[in-house]
């Protein structure tokens, strides 16, 4: 060899010794599954948990692309700035490769910008406003990687509770008329016009809907407002409000008027202990529950018990579908890449826990048969938890509370 050349050939070897070298410990970096989440809420503790519980699955069977997945989690509270906080953390300093989780709707809001601008896929599994997917329709390049795959949003749940209105409550035990409250927030604003026009649509009369404040703390107001109005049946909608203490003042004032609907912290397992057992006669929207939605539901939930001793709330779903969907994406597109996963994402045909995971044209979860739904489950003797609508799904009569049952 020429002297020319040898400094050529020795910068080659250099320059293949180092890509060599480095290879190996790319390959062996963590994938990174970022998760915001409201850490001191059971909503936040079951997303951790069912992550934790995915994660372990994946890696066991060899993790993907050769690498391992890693949980990091950050805390949004229930606040838009920290929640803003919790994004950047998660994408800017632990550089994740994917966030899953949300709870609050003007949290998720909020965050958006901030997880476009890091150019990060994010898949939801708390926040239900339709806000929250619409853009990506309107500005598919920006918002291209938002995602929803829990729960079903405000929309869809408001035709779920429109059914149980009009075919349950009106159609087989012939109420005729019902009031509707629920707190100020976003998600809940996005549901109650479509949840009143449907209801009225369906013949059943709302001789009252109201909004109240999150932090309202004495509901005999309210509950005298609808007494008043001569509904036959309370529609109540909340999340962020206390449900204890709603629920709490209905039972001690012995408000002759049954209540149901969309209490998210009624969905939570030991509710009903919280409460001393006054939810009995509460009827709860659920996405899921201990019963055969699909082949993978019983052992998930009975797996999930086991190992955390409480049974999942609804982000705990969600978050448990939301990686493996991710990790399938991951798989077939043979990169991390978000546009190729995105690619890869929008194809999702996965039977999850609630149901079979599918993604319209707002990279929104769709409902319908076989799909995801909203249950009604009532309270009952002894905290049992007893479906009641859709009729298909019931494993039980609905009773009235016990201050009505003569």
């Amino acid at each position: 060899m020429n002297s020319f050349l040898r400094p050529l050939a020795a910068a080659s070897m250099i320059v293949a010794g180092t890509l060599a070298s480095t290879a190996p410990t790319m390959a062996q970096q963590p994938i990174k599954i970022g998760i915001p989440t409201s850490i001191q809420l059971q909503v936040g503790r079951d997303t951790q948990n069912a992550a934790k519980m995915a994660i372990e699955e994946i890696n066991a069977k060899g993790g993907l692309l050769g690498r391992k997945l890693e949980m990091v989690v950050a805390d949004e509270t229930e606040n838009p700035e920290q929640g803003i906080a919790a994004i950047k953390k998660l994408t800017a300093d632990d550089k994740v490769d994917v966030l899953i989780g949300g709870y609050t709707s003007g949290v998720t809001l909020a965050q958006l910008p901030h997880i476009v601008n890091a150019k990060t896929i994010y898949i939801g599994v708390g926040a239900a406003s339709p806000a929250i997917t619409a853009k990506v329709k309107t500005d598919y390049e920006n918002y291209k990687y938002i995602f929803r795959a829990f729960p079903i949003h405000a929309g869809h749940q408001a035709r779920a509770l429109v059914d149980f209105i009009n075919g349950k409550l009106k159609g087989e035990m012939g109420l005729k008329k019902v009031a509707i409250v629920g707190e100020n927030a976003k998600w809940v604003q996005d549901l109650v016009p479509i949840l009143k026009k449907g209801a009225i649509d369906g013949g059943t009369e709302v001789p009252l809907s109201e909004f109240f404040d999150t932090s309202t703390s004495d509901f005999s107001p309210l509950f005298a407002k609808v007494k008043n109005s001569g509904a036959q049946y309370l529609i109540v909608i909340l999340s962020h409000a206390s449900s204890d203490i709603f629920v709490k003042q209905w039972h001690d004032a012995q408000v002759p008027i049954p209540i149901g609907g969309i209490d998210v912290k009624s969905q939570d397992a030991d509710f009903f202990t919280r409460v001393s057992g006054k939810a009995l006669g509460e009827t709860v929207g659920l996405f899921a529950t201990r019963a055969a939605l699909t082949p993978k539901t019983i052992p998930f939930w009975d797996e999930f018990v086991k190992r955390f001793g409480t049974a999942p709330v609804y982000t705990g779903v969600g978050t448990y579908d939301a990686v493996h969907v991710y990790a399938d994406a991951v798989k077939r597109a043979n990169s991390v890449d978000p546009a190729a996963v995105i690619k890869e994402l929008e194809k999702t045909d996965h039977v999850g826990i609630a149901g079979k995971i599918q993604f319209d044209e707002v990279h929104d979860v769709k409902t319908g048969p076989g799909l995801q739904n909203l249950l009604f489950a009532q309270w009952q003797k002894d905290g049992a938890r007893v479906v009641v609508w859709p009729k298909a799904s019931a494993t039980g009569p609905m009773i009235p509370p016990p201050w009505m049952s003569n």
